[in-house]
């Protein structure tokens, strides 16, 4: 016995077809939806998620601007803070991160962040591209100090100071910050001064450990890189990111930025991110 055609059944039959799916599972389609066959759900897999690691001597606000221009275009976004206390331990936290991370992921490093994306991102397959904006690109063996050295152009132990803090198992381990009066000149020029003030305010400091220590893996030989120059960085050498960008076979650009390159130039820095993103998603 034919079975009688109902308005609903008729308005999500014809949604059905346009689907791709047949009367019969259209029929037992919930009001006002049309079933879509599995094939269809599979087509389109998950957008890259943007995950920004900030370096030392900052935070994960450094990133506002990108992190505004990104979700503007609709772009997921996780910013991590980072515990800027050794290169192994802060990049086992932040594949923990990674790990909670559904989908494609295209991981971006600032200043010593890039030496920790580097080995984060090492055996992960999630990780599709690495950015490097004004960062550490190192080989296995070398440290964030030992690249600082290796081109002039670095201010930073001028401008920093040394203090005192307690390790967790006993003793004493030593961090770096910046001095608040050369903050703005040293790490952010060209920031408006009350800008520049706040971050200074709420630098985050590194231990003299964890740029001093080597690393242990390099995700950019096997893992597409793109890279920032920040031509007025006195942190790392211009020359140095230049290097080590050229190095990785990175896509680079050059940005006339200080140091803290996000903060200054959130344009630019958003257009490269978006570089990546949309490599990633011509691969799928």
């Amino acid at each position: 016995m034919n079975r009688p055609i109902t308005r609903r059944t008729a308005t999500v039959t014809l949604l059905a077809a346009a689907a791709g799916v047949t009367a019969a599972g259209a029929a037992h389609a919930r009001p006002g939806e049309a079933a879509i066959p599995r094939s269809a759900q599979h087509r389109h897999p998950a957008e890259p998620t943007v995950v920004l690691i900030h370096g030392a001597f900052a935070d994960g606000s450094s990133w506002s601007g990108v992190v505004e221009r990104l979700q503007r275009r609709g772009h997921r976004v996780l910013v991590p803070a980072l515990p800027l206390r050794g290169l192994s331990s802060d990049s086992a936290y932040i594949r923990s991160a990674l790990d909670s991370v559904t989908g494609p992921v295209v991981l971006v490093g600032h200043s010593y962040g890039g030496a920790v994306i580097s080995h984060a991102a090492a055996d992960a397959p999630q990780v599709k591209a690495l950015v490097y904006i004004a960062a550490f690109i190192p080989d296995i063996g070398e440290s964030a100090l030992q690249l600082t050295d290796k081109f002039p152009g670095s201010t930073l132990g001028q401008a920093t100071t040394t203090r005192s803090y307690p390790l967790p198992g006993g003793g004493q381990g030593e961090e770096l910050v910046i001095r608040k009066d050369l903050f703005r000149k040293q790490f952010a020029a060209g920031v408006p001064v009350r800008t520049a003030q706040v971050m200074a305010a709420g630098q985050r400091p590194i231990s003299v450990a964890a740029l001093r220590e080597p690393a242990t893996a390099a995700a950019w030989k096997t893992i597409p890189a793109w890279a920032l120059v920040a031509t007025e960085d006195r942190n790392i050498p211009p020359a140095a990111e230049r290097w080590m960008a050229k190095r990785a076979h990175a896509h680079t650009v050059t940005v006339r930025a200080p140091h803290a390159a996000a903060v200054s130039d959130p344009g630019p820095v958003t257009d490269l991110i978006l570089r990546a993103v949309r490599s990633v998603r011509s691969e799928r």
